[in-house]
């Protein structure tokens, strides 16, 4: 049973900034150090590591240990759809222009970017929208991969049918997209859909950060499986 204190408690894990911030790096769905946590959030490392622990014990964060290093990620799916929905339910009005590098990044996160493992921004939002119009995905009521569209990504794109049982997490699940104010397709669907799109080749991330670029192979490979044109 929820109670007030637990919702409490979690409003006041997201309530600091620096708090929040780290959050939101860690949506680009990797594993990241406290020190490289802290050159992003432009704290301390003392400061970062004190954020990351109060984080990690109120479950949104879970620690890893590899070698020497000790790595910090999303506990969870669940975690990244929570954060991406509170940023979506906000009144984003446009902020004063912050510099060419700022702005150039901005504008590659809403060209396309990972929210955690599955694509976002105008790209997985065309990806969402051309899959359910060649009949691979349907949103009538919701979000459900259709029998041809599971045969898509078993069949076309190679995926393991092992792979998109994953737990209790839905094989499909639409995600609010925050800067497009429109779905676009989650759950394991489209985690392994990402990570197939990766793994090929057919999208290349942009810098350290969370921004994805269809390749040039990948816009063939867009054009040929879903009739995707136009992608800038």
């Amino acid at each position: 049973m929820i109670s007030a204190s637990n919702l409490a408690s979690l409003a006041g894990l997201l309530a600091d900034e620096t708090r929040a911030a780290i959050c939101l790096a860690l949506l680009d769905g990797r594993a990241w150090t406290a020190g490289e946590l802290a050159a992003h959030t432009r704290v301390a490392p003392s400061t970062a590591t004190g954020h990351l622990h109060r984080l990690v014990d109120g479950g949104l964060l879970v620690q890893r240990r590899q070698g020497r290093h000790r790595y910090v990620q999303l506990a969870d799916p669940s975690v990244a759809h929570l954060l991406e929905s509170l940023v979506a339910g906000l009144d984003l009005r446009p902020a004063p222009p912050r510099g060419l590098r700022a702005a150039t990044a901005s504008a590659a996160l809403r060209r396309g970017r990972t929210c955690y493992d599955h694509l976002a921004g105008r790209l997985g939002v065309a990806v969402t929208d051309a899959m359910t119009g060649a009949g691979l995905l349907d949103q009538r009521g919701g979000f459900a991969l259709t029998p041809a569209g599971l045969g898509w990504l078993t069949e076309t794109l190679g995926v393991r049918p092992a792979a998109l049982r994953s737990g209790n997490r839905p094989l499909a699940r639409g995600c609010l997209d925050w800067t497009e104010r429109r779905q676009h397709l989650a759950g394991s669907a489209g985690a392994r859909l990402c990570e197939t799109f990766l793994g090929n080749g057919w999208i290349a991330r942009i810098g350290s950060g969370r921004a994805v670029r269809p390749t040039p192979s990948g816009r063939a490979a867009l054009r040929d499986l879903l009739g995707l044109t136009d992608l800038d």
